[in-house]
Order: C-alpha cells, then sequence, then structure tokens
C-alpha cells in the first residue's frame, strides 16, 4: 500500500504543477513582513534558477536542501536553501540553470534528473536576483555530492514533514553580521530551520502539494 502510494506522488504532483499556481499569497504565507509590499522587480535584477529536487529515501519522497559555505560570499552564506545559481549568458534557459548548478553544488547529474514544471518567480531584494523556481525527481537515493567551496551539507529532509501544522512557526534570527530580525516565519524540519526565499518558495511547492496530500506518506 505504502509503495502504491509513493509511485503515485510524482506522476499526480507532474500534474498538480500544470494546474494554475496558487503564486504570491502562497509565497507571502512564509514572508516576514518586510517583505511585504515588494511584489516587482527592478529591471537590472540579475536572474537565477534553484531545483527542488525530490528522491526515494525509507518509504518516503525526500527534498535535497543545502546549507551553504559560511565562508561564501554573498548574503546568504551559511543559510539553508535550494540547489542553485546565477544564470549565465552560456544556458540555453532558466531550466538548464537549475540544473547545471545542482549538478555542480550537489554532483547530482542532469541527465538523470526529470523535470515535472516551475513555480512562481521570487525577486529576492538583499542580492537583487530574480530566481526562477523548478521542481524535478530522481528515481533512486543520489550520493551526494556536495562542493564543498559553495555547499557545507546536503540535507535530506522527508516532504511529508513541511506538510504538518507543527513545522510551521516564527522565530527571532541573529544573522552573521549580528543583526536580529524578529518574527520570521520559516519551516522547521529535522531542526533545520529555513526561511527567506526559499521558505516562500516552499510554501507555493507545499500548496500545490495540499491538493494531492493522500499520495504522500504520512509519518
Amino acid at each position: 500500500m505504502l509503495y502504491n502510494i509513493m509511485q503515485q506522488f510524482i506522476p499526480q504532483l507532474d500534474k498538480a504543477l500544470k494546474q494554475p499556481l496558487p503564486g504570491l499569497d502562497a509565497q507571502l504565507k512564509l514572508a516576514h513582513g518586510t517583505r511585504k509590499g515588494l511584489y516587482g522587480h527592478p529591471k537590472d535584477a540579475r536572474t537565477a534558477a534553484v531545483l527542488a529536487l525530490f528522491f526515494p529515501k525509507e518509504d518516503d519522497w525526500h527534498l535535497a536542501l543545502i546549507q551553504r559555505a559560511a565562508h561564501e560570499k554573498g548574503h546568504h552564506a551559511g543559510q539553508i536553501s535550494f540547489p542553485g545559481g546565477r544564470h549565465e549568458a552560456s544556458d540555453p534557459d532558466f531550466r538548464h540553470t537549475a540544473l547545471r548548478e545542482t549538478e555542480e553544488e550537489i554532483g547530482v547529474k542532469a541527465i538523470k534528473i526529470s523535470i515535472l514544471g516551475d513555480l512562481s518567480s521570487l525577486y529576492i531584494p538583499v542580492s537583487n536576483f530574480l530566481v526562477h523556481p523548478f521542481v524535478g525527481y530522481v528515481d533512486f537515493a543520489p550520493d551526494f555530492q556536495p562542493e564543498p567551496s559553495e555547499v557545507a551539507q546536503v540535507l535530506e529532509l522527508p516532504f511529508s514533514e513541511f506538510l504538518a501544522d507543527q513545522a510551521i512557526g516564527k522565530t527571532t534570527l541573529e544573522l552573521p553580521n549580528q543583526m536580529k530580525i524578529k518574527d520570521v516565519p520559516h519551516f522547521n524540519v529535522k531542526n533545520h530551520i529555513i526561511w527567506g526565499a526559499t521558505a516562500m518558495m516552499l510554501s507555493e511547492l507545499v500548496t500545490v502539494a495540499q491538493s494531492i496530500r493522500q499520495y504522500i506518506p504520512s509519518r
């Protein structure tokens, strides 16, 4: 029975992603108050793409997220995010960017990944990036090979736990520059705090998945 449910999840998610996306309304559920009202993006915004990668493990579908290296340059050092990065001129499209960056950062070959669809783009003011998120999967548990200059560790998190009511909360965060942010909405899964743009993108993915919850193994 559990095997059958797992087998049906990917085709059902594929169908759900082809329906109109919940978009901004879903993203704002996990947005800090300072983000609300920032709906557009400037013409000079840089572009990037990330990948929400599903894979099977221990009778559940997991997501691969990364904790960025603490020494990495930029505003997101040490934070948890999806694998991904800047769109390069040599990339034919944003999908290619997401796949290329995923292979470079966590060692999963792009040729092995099947893309199901995309989520709504999201502008990140602090780094001036317009991010294009994609959703994909592999039908095996990868042997992750994190790129040490960019990735401190790969997090293998059960997707079912993101759908639990207790996974969402608010907290006070202290950033590397010693600045504190109060009342930060976040996902807490396996004691990993996921906030900011990644949480907003995850919020839309979780909202999409709520419509096919019967195909997600419960824990």
